[in-house]
């Protein structure tokens, strides 16, 4: 077991990444009221989940296949050849509502708001704290006019947000409400959703949204997805009072699609590039160190971490979140730590990475790691120490690893 928690070439951490190599562990996870459970809790058991985490405060399920029945490859098969459904009520809504709603929200996030996100339309947007460190990177849904819903990734917004207003003092209502989402993700995710809610779902454009009914409930859907291939997340207004009469309808209508209740995708998302707070990014990151640095829009009359970012971009970053194939045995499991990433001839360590999984569409493992500058020029040859293989070879490549442009999810329907 390596000691090392610094890697000359990598800026330091006020917070060190636990770059011990500790291995997975038979552990078991107490179920306790100190975090919360889903309003599809007890479904996503009752469809076979045996594995879970924790993110935002909540149990989240990663894993219904068995390994010994194909395990995650298989989850991702059903999600790239049928349809998935997937229990995503960690992206917890945080609510802004109210006249100054569009300001506030202006006031929070790197893009322009105004410009970038008329009623009835989501983007993928970044908060940053002010000295540039990423707080968050939600799906923004601009529900009305005067009402937005951060469905957020894994840090806790609501207390950000309603800090700053407290000093801020803009006329609106900052609260986590109780919506919780599915997600429909897959090729076939399209003629199943035309199924539950009329042709009118396929009009909805990519990152668009539409208020329906589902089974008698209230649901919010917008076309957007973790997973880089056509989906579509339903939002259940009142979720714990009405979860028990959604997801079996949903069940039940995706039948003839070969519908499967699976966990998010890691490693389709990792295919796509697309980031996991807490894991790829977090506070101590600034977005130009993360592939994020379109996020920033400096020409943006005001706000918070302008002035920091303007500042970094200016004096340019020493270390870069960067694709890698990497050699070995296929990794088919949530990696249990950051393995370390050492330069191919000297053997001293250079960076570490934080996703990794065996892609069947690039058909190697592949994964995002931080390096230095001295190490990120894609083709620069590197090593990896995994824990079952030891050192394997490693090669820095393009990020997104396949489909850059995007083409699956923007799928005309």
């Amino acid at each position: 077991m390596t000691q090392t928690l610094v890697i000359d070439g990598l800026k330091p951490r006020r917070v060190p990444i636990n770059l011990r190599q500790s291995g997975n562990s038979d552990a078991r996870m107490l179920i306790s009221t100190r975090i919360r459970k889903s309003p599809w809790w007890h479904l996503s058991k009752a469809a076979g989940c045996w594995t879970y985490t924790t993110y935002n405060h909540l149990y989240h399920p990663r894993a219904y296949i068995k390994p010994e029945d194909g395990g995650l490859l298989e989850e991702y098969r059903y999600l790239t050849q049928h349809v998935s459904m997937w229990d995503v009520a960690v992206e917890r809504q945080i609510q802004v509502k109210g006249p100054d709603a569009a300001d506030f929200v202006n006031l929070l996030i790197t893009r322009d708001v105004h410009a970038l996100l008329p009623p009835m339309q989501a983007r993928y947007v970044i908060l940053c704290n002010q000295y540039g460190g990423v707080i968050n990177d939600p799906v923004l849904l601009r529900v009305a006019d005067d009402e937005f819903w951060f469905s957020i990734s894994d840090s806790d917004v609501l207390l950000w947000a309603q800090g700053v207003n407290a000093n801020a003092g803009y006329n609106v209502e900052i609260n986590e409400i109780d919506v919780a989402p599915l997600q429909i993700q897959g090729p076939k995710s399209a003629p199943l959703m035309e199924k539950v809610f009329g042709p009118q779902v396929r009009q909805i454009p990519y990152y668009g949204l539409l208020h329906a009914t589902l089974n008698g409930h209230a649901v919010t859907i917008s076309r957007t997805g973790f997973s880089a291939e056509i989906g579509f997340e339903i939002y259940l207004h009142d979720a714990m009072l009405h979860a028990d009469d959604v997801w079996p309808h949903i069940l039940e209508q995706g039948e003839e699609f070969n519908l499967r209740v699976i966990a998010p995708s890691h490693i389709r998302r990792l295919e796509a590039g697309i980031l996991s707070y807490g894991q790829d990014l977090d506070i101590e990151n600034n977005p130009y160190e993360v592939r994020l640095g379109w996020q920033v829009d400096l020409d943006k009359p005001n706000f918070i971490g302008k002035d920091a970012l303007a500042r970094i971009k200016a004096e340019g970053v020493t270390q870069r979140l960067v694709g890698l194939t990497v050699g070995g045995e296929p990794i088919t499991w949530y990696n249990e730590d950051f393995y370390l990433v050492k330069d191919a001839d000297a053997g001293h360590d250079v960076g570490y990475v934080t996703s990794a999984f065996w892609s069947p569409n690039v058909g190697s493992n592949i994964a995002l790691a931080v390096m230095p500058a001295t190490h990120w020029k894609r083709g620069a040859r590197v090593s990896v120490l995994l824990p079952n293989d030891g050192l394997v070879d490693a090669e820095v490549v393009r990020v997104p690893f396949f489909d850059p442009t995007k083409q699956r999810p923007k799928t005309v329907l």
